[in-house]
């Protein structure tokens, strides 16, 4: 399902460039269809700054984006990735005060981590259920950073937070979608462009012609290797 709808803007782009355009994305277990909003292509269509790609991590994070697209001068059409089963994550609630004192975070950052020796930089709901694994693990050494806006690319934001865990050996993205769709092929070059020599990891389903297995079980234990793999592969 498709929902868009037109915020009136008065730049010289027209109605146009307030543009937003919601698509639901999240791997739950049930099917190809239900799974994939292509994220890949529309990372395809993006050059020279003609679009927005988001997929924010909690309602605060959306509430912001909205705003930010309806107050902002510079507006271009903006493409959200938003979630099936993160509408009832508790992990994806905001409390009040962040409607009123945050702004939108292109880079969501991880205040939780400490002497930091791994970092897992992901997006939407695959980025909770990693916070949910470290805390089954007991595992706060490993860092977990959500890209809530993947083009235009969040360089300076993105190198700050990495830095800020400057002791962290290993970096690892890690995604639902399989090898060959995705953010993939866009997020590895420029993660490992501002990574500052240390290696580069990924983690994602092996690649297949489907966007997702039609087995609910089978969707199951990949995604419990997935998540075992983004705590345990080494550089």
């Amino acid at each position: 399902m498709i929902d868009q709808f037109v915020c009136a803007g008065e730049d010289k782009w027209g109605l146009l460039s307030g543009l937003v355009l919601l698509l639901p994305h999240g791997y739950e277990g049930q099917g190809p269809e239900h799974s994939s909003a292509r994220i890949e292509r529309f990372l395809q269509l993006a050059a020279r700054d003609n679009i927005q790609i988001c997929q924010p991590s909690n309602a605060g994070q959306y509430f912001h984006l909205l705003r930010r697209q309806g107050l902002r001068k510079w507006r271009k059409p903006l493409i959200i990735f938003t979630p099936k089963s993160m509408l009832r994550h508790p992990d994806a609630l905001s409390p009040v005060e962040d409607l009123t004192h945050q702004k939108f975070l292109s880079v969501f950052p991880d205040n939780e981590a400490h002497d930091t020796k791994r970092i897992l930089i992901s997006t939407g709901k695959i980025g909770h259920e990693l916070r949910v694994e470290r805390k089954k693990r007991n595992d706060f050494d490993t860092a977990i950073i959500f890209v809530e806006q993947m083009y235009p690319f969040p360089e300076a934001e993105l190198a700050a937070e990495l830095e800020r865990h400057a002791a962290a050996r290993d970096i690892v993205w890690v995604q639902e979608e399989p090898a060959n769709m995705g953010a993939l092929f866009y997020m590895l070059p420029r993660l490992r462009r501002i990574a500052n020599s240390r290696p580069v990891l990924s983690v994602k389903r092996s690649a297949s012609p489907s966007p997702a297995t039609g087995s609910a079980k089978a969707h199951e234990v990949e995604q419990k290797t997935l998540l075992a793999l983004a705590f345990t592969t080494q550089g």
